[in-house]
């Protein structure tokens, strides 16, 4: 099979569409932070659970990229692996696909832990897996240059590079969702949210797939 070859723009614009994807998506808690201004203090309840949710994403990323980014095989096995996750992140996702039933254990989380609450939600649903070819790809793109390098600073620019993927991710995810909350709570009403309500669960494994089939292409 041919080699496709992603662009490191490419892959830092993938982690950007990924994050406002996320943030779109009902899923990840927009709606809670809408039902926390409009149950509390107005906007700044809202801006604190639009926070809350933020940092309980940033810890579900940092959860399954920083493992990889300190992995010492990731430069001698790094296509293995990338193939590896591939397969993993689509097999996840055909999972996701059957089986479209939210955790149990999700509803037991009260509505005053929306950190916990999204970081939870980011693990169950796989929002930090379908980052994880992205993430590597971009480990990747310093391979040519890796035999110039010792080791210990490569991990370390890996894990700089987790770290900048995943702040930036979930800027972009806050930055959608938060957009969408305080319009529904300042404009739109919260009847829109009945009105319009969207479920992505089909969506979302679909994008399991495809992410982990696109991972698996560019590293073969």
């Amino acid at each position: 099979m041919g080699h496709v070859q992603w662009s490191t723009a490419d892959l830092w614009l993938a982690v950007v569409a990924s994050g406002l994807y996320h943030g779109v998506n009902p899923g990840m808690g927009w709606p809670l932070a809408v039902s926390a201004g409009l149950m509390g203090r107005g906007r700044w309840d809202l801006a604190l659970a639009l926070a809350s949710l933020a940092a309980g994403h940033l810890a579900a990323m940092l959860v399954i990229l920083l493992p990889f980014a300190l992995m010492t095989a990731l430069v001698e096995w790094g296509r293995v692996i990338r193939i590896g996750v591939g397969v993993g992140v689509m097999a996840y996702g055909a999972y996701r696909l059957v089986n479209r039933r939210h955790p149990r254990a999700l509803a037991r989380i009260r509505p005053t832990q929306l950190a916990l609450w999204s970081f939870a939600i980011a693990i169950a649903h796989g929002a930090g897996l379908m980052l994880l070819p992205i993430y590597l790809g971009l480990c990747s793109a310093g391979e040519v240059d890796a035999a110039h390098q010792g080791l210990a600073s490569l991990m370390g620019r890996n894990f700089a590079t987790a770290v900048q993927v995943s702040l930036l991710h979930v800027v972009s995810m806050v930055t959608a969702g938060g957009l969408i909350a305080f319009l529904v709570h300042g404009w739109l009403g919260p009847s829109f949210i009945s009105r319009s309500w969207f479920n992505l669960d089909l969506v979302w494994a679909l994008s399991l797939m495809l992410v982990g089939a696109a991972g698996l292409v560019t590293a073969l």
